[in-house]
């Protein structure tokens, strides 16, 4: 919760001196922080450390990226760390190249639809897996659309990034071609998933569980936040106070892509 944010730097913490106030920085979700017993271990923020559903935030600076020099606003950047960053990371692990035909699960959601636009950014030819009454933002970054109900072709993909699981999990299996890769970094359909070991050993499938986010895939991002290759969709914005009606409107899924919560400017 809270884990998206871009904002002004206001005080810097004893000691700090490479970041400069006043700069608009934004930083990644998930934080490495490796140990000798865990060298995958992350600090997430709004879990290991206060979130950004405030007016103020603080973050390690060692994590922080300078944005000021970006095109896009406040709202587009603040709506970008987590979501884009974990598409970003999807793409990244599972390789997506030029003219690959990958397919995104869950395309309209936040991180789905940041996957097509990502995947679009490499040079795929991308399919996006949505529900119909949502699927226009889906087309609109470019995709081809597949209902949600419908079971994809097999061996039609090289990449599958799928942010559903669920029912569905052997269908995405047998979708991939021969050597394709399966990258995984959600589950909005259900957890529990039942899949043919033949089906991955077979086909020389590679599947990936992403959620570490190694500080060269985040910067990667933050270059295309500095050279706005790519606009994210934020559907709606809300003042701070009506956070309730945002985290509404997010669980009913009324919305696709990204809501922002704007906290009021502070006193001089």
């Amino acid at each position: 919760q809270g884990g998206d944010l871009c904002g002004r730097v206001v005080a810097l913490g004893q000691g700090v001196t490479d970041v400069t106030l006043g700069a608009r920085v934004t930083c990644s979700i998930c934080q490495p922080e490796p140990t000798s017993e865990n060298p995958m271990a992350i600090a997430v923020i709004g879990s290991e450390f206060d979130g950004a559903f405030a007016q103020y935030c603080v973050v390690p600076a060692r994590y922080l990226y300078d944005v000021t020099a970006s095109p896009l606003s406040d709202i587009e950047i603040g709506a970008m760390p987590c979501a884009y960053g974990t598409a970003f990371n999807l793409v990244s692990r599972s390789g997506v190249a030029v003219g690959e035909r990958v397919l995104v699960t869950g395309a309209s959601g936040g991180v789905g639809l940041a996957a097509v636009q990502l995947a679009l950014l490499r040079g795929a030819e991308v399919t996006g897996q949505c529900s119909h009454a949502k699927s226009q933002a889906v087309r609109a970054a470019g995709a081809t659309v597949l209902d949600r109900s419908a079971t994809p072709k097999a061996r039609s993909f090289d990449v599958v990034i799928d942010v559903v699981g669920g029912e569905g999990f052997q269908h995405r299996l047998e979708a991939l071609r021969p050597g394709g890769r399966y990258a995984t970094s959600g589950a909005v359909g259900g957890p529990m998933v039942t899949g043919d070991l033949r089906t991955v050993y077979l086909n020389d499938l590679t599947l990936f569980g992403c959620t570490l986010q190694p500080r060269e895939v985040f910067s990667g991002l933050v270059t295309i936040i500095n050279t706005a290759r790519i606009r994210p969709v934020v559907s709606k914005t809300y003042p701070l106070r009506d956070i309730a009606a945002a985290q509404a409107d997010l669980a009913a899924g009324r919305y696709p892509g990204k809501l922002v919560l704007v906290p009021p400017e502070p006193a001089p």
